[in-house]
This record gives C-alpha cells, structure tokens and sequence, in this order.
C-alpha cells in the first residue's frame, strides 16, 4: 500500500493547484476527448493523414498534462515520491490483483480477436456513399477508426501506447490518487479503486457507453495493483501493454485505407 497523503495541507502552496488538474481529469478531460474525436472522424473522410495528426494531438495532450502534474506535485513539499508511486514495487501482487491482472489479460486476448473479427466483417461491408470513402468507419467504431493502417501510422502508434501507460498510469493512479486521499483525508482503499475507476472510464467517453464501462474496469485494476504494489511499474507495463495490443490487428484486416496510403500499409 503507498503512503498515500492523508491532507491537502501536505501539497503545501501546490494545494490548490492540484485540485484543479485533478479535477480536469474528471471534467475536462471528457469533453476535450469528445471534441478532439469528433474533428479527427471528420477529417478522417478527405485527409490521409489524419490518423497520424490524431495520435501527435495525443501526444502532446498527454505529455503536455503530466509535466504539469509533476510540476505541481514537485512544488508540494509535504508529498514524496512514494506517495505517488514513483518507485521500485515494494511488495508483489496480492491474491486479489494478481487474479485479476490474469483476467485482465485473458479478456485482452479475447478481445483482440474479436476486434479483429469486426474489422474483417466491416471490410466486407458494401462501400459507402460517394464522398464517405471506405477509410471513413461509421458511428459507434471509434477504436476501429483509431488503429494505425500504415507503416507510418504503426510506429507513431507505438508511441502513443508507451506515452499512454506511462503518463495515463501517471495522471490517473499516481497523481490523481494521491490528491483524492488528501482531500477525503485517508479514504478506504475500495473507495479510491472505485474513484479511480470512474475518472479514467469518463477520460474515455468518447468510446461510447461501453467505452466508458470497459476503460472504466481497467482502471479499477490498474489502481489495485498499484495501491497493492505502493509502485505504478506493474500499472505502467500493463497499460502499455494493453494498448499496444491493436498492432497485432493487420492492417489488412481493416476496413480500407485512407487515399494514397495502400502502398506503405503493413500487414
């Protein structure tokens, strides 16, 4: 268990700052996800290059919010390094996460399979109307229109999921966590799971509502073993592994590239 601060008052001057970057995880984060979203599914039918203008607005999102939270959090006198889970695991995995994390991964494998299954289905579908393209996948396939259908795509893909489990296990466990249990001054474990669970599932709404249930999940497994492990290593590892799971989705088995690209598309 990390030694979670048990006030505000441990974030000294950075107190209030802290508040407002965790409370733009919760409230923010949303809509600026939503938005961003909607313009990429927009550009998606006339810009090949859309994908790849995507993943670098992430980029800079997500880097761009963790320095600031380290920022803050090294402006908070009172708050160690491990009190964010900045540190080697101290403790291995307890029954509970560990029973978890094998579920998790066994629903990852299962999930990618399926995914691939529905992306198979929709290259099969008729084309649609002139001036959609096929590259444009329609509403409700937000994670189909997100994987990376080039060469290019794929690596900066890549990069997006290492940015993705280092600075969302970041934000969303270390951060986030350490400036719940001092505002409620020393929560009970379940209810920082539960805390953590619903602020990362809401940071994904624009999946959709099972987005946001299965995102959601993940969270409150990410925060176990973090909080189990006092460590965002274990966290870290599994959520970049997670996400970089949809490389293994061929592009081939996607439905259509975007125009000019079919030359550098790998299999």
């Amino acid at each position: 268990m990390t030694g979670l601060p048990a006030s505000l008052a441990d974030f000294g001057p950075a107190a209030l700052a802290a508040v407002v970057v965790a409370a733009y995880l919760v409230v923010g984060e949303p809509v600026v996800g939503q938005v961003l979203h909607r313009r990429f599914e927009g550009r998606l039918r006339t810009d090949s290059g859309a994908r790849r203008s995507f993943y670098r607005r992430l980029l800079v999102l997500e880097w761009g919010l963790a320095v600031l939270a380290l920022a803050v959090w090294l402006s908070a006198p009172g708050v160690d390094a491990a009190a964010v889970g900045l540190r080697w695991p101290q403790e291995r995995p307890g029954p509970l996460a560990a029973v978890l994390v094998v579920v998790v991964l066994l629903l990852v494998v299962a999930s990618t399979r399926q995914l691939r299954a529905g992306a198979l289905l929709e290259t099969a579908r008729p084309a649609r109307r002139p001036g959609e393209g096929r590259h444009a996948e329609p509403p409700g396939h937000s994670t189909l229109a997100l994987l990376p259908r080039t060469d290019r795509e794929r690596r900066l893909f890549t990069v997006v999921g290492l940015t993705a489990g280092v600075c969302e296990e970041w934000l969303y466990r270390g951060f986030f966590l350490a400036v719940v249990a001092a505002t409620a001054g020393g929560a009970p474990t379940a209810v920082l799971v539960a805390v953590a669970a619903v602020a990362f599932g809401l940071a994904h709404a624009y999946q959709g509502r099972a987005g946001i249930i299965t995102t959601g999940v993940l969270g409150g497994v990410m925060a176990v073993l973090y909080l189990d492990t006092g460590s965002l290593l274990l966290p870290v590892l599994l959520h970049a592994l997670i996400d970089l799971r949809f490389l293994l989705v061929p592009a081939s088995a996607l439905p259509g590239q975007a125009p000019g690209a079919q030359e550098t598309a790998g299999g």
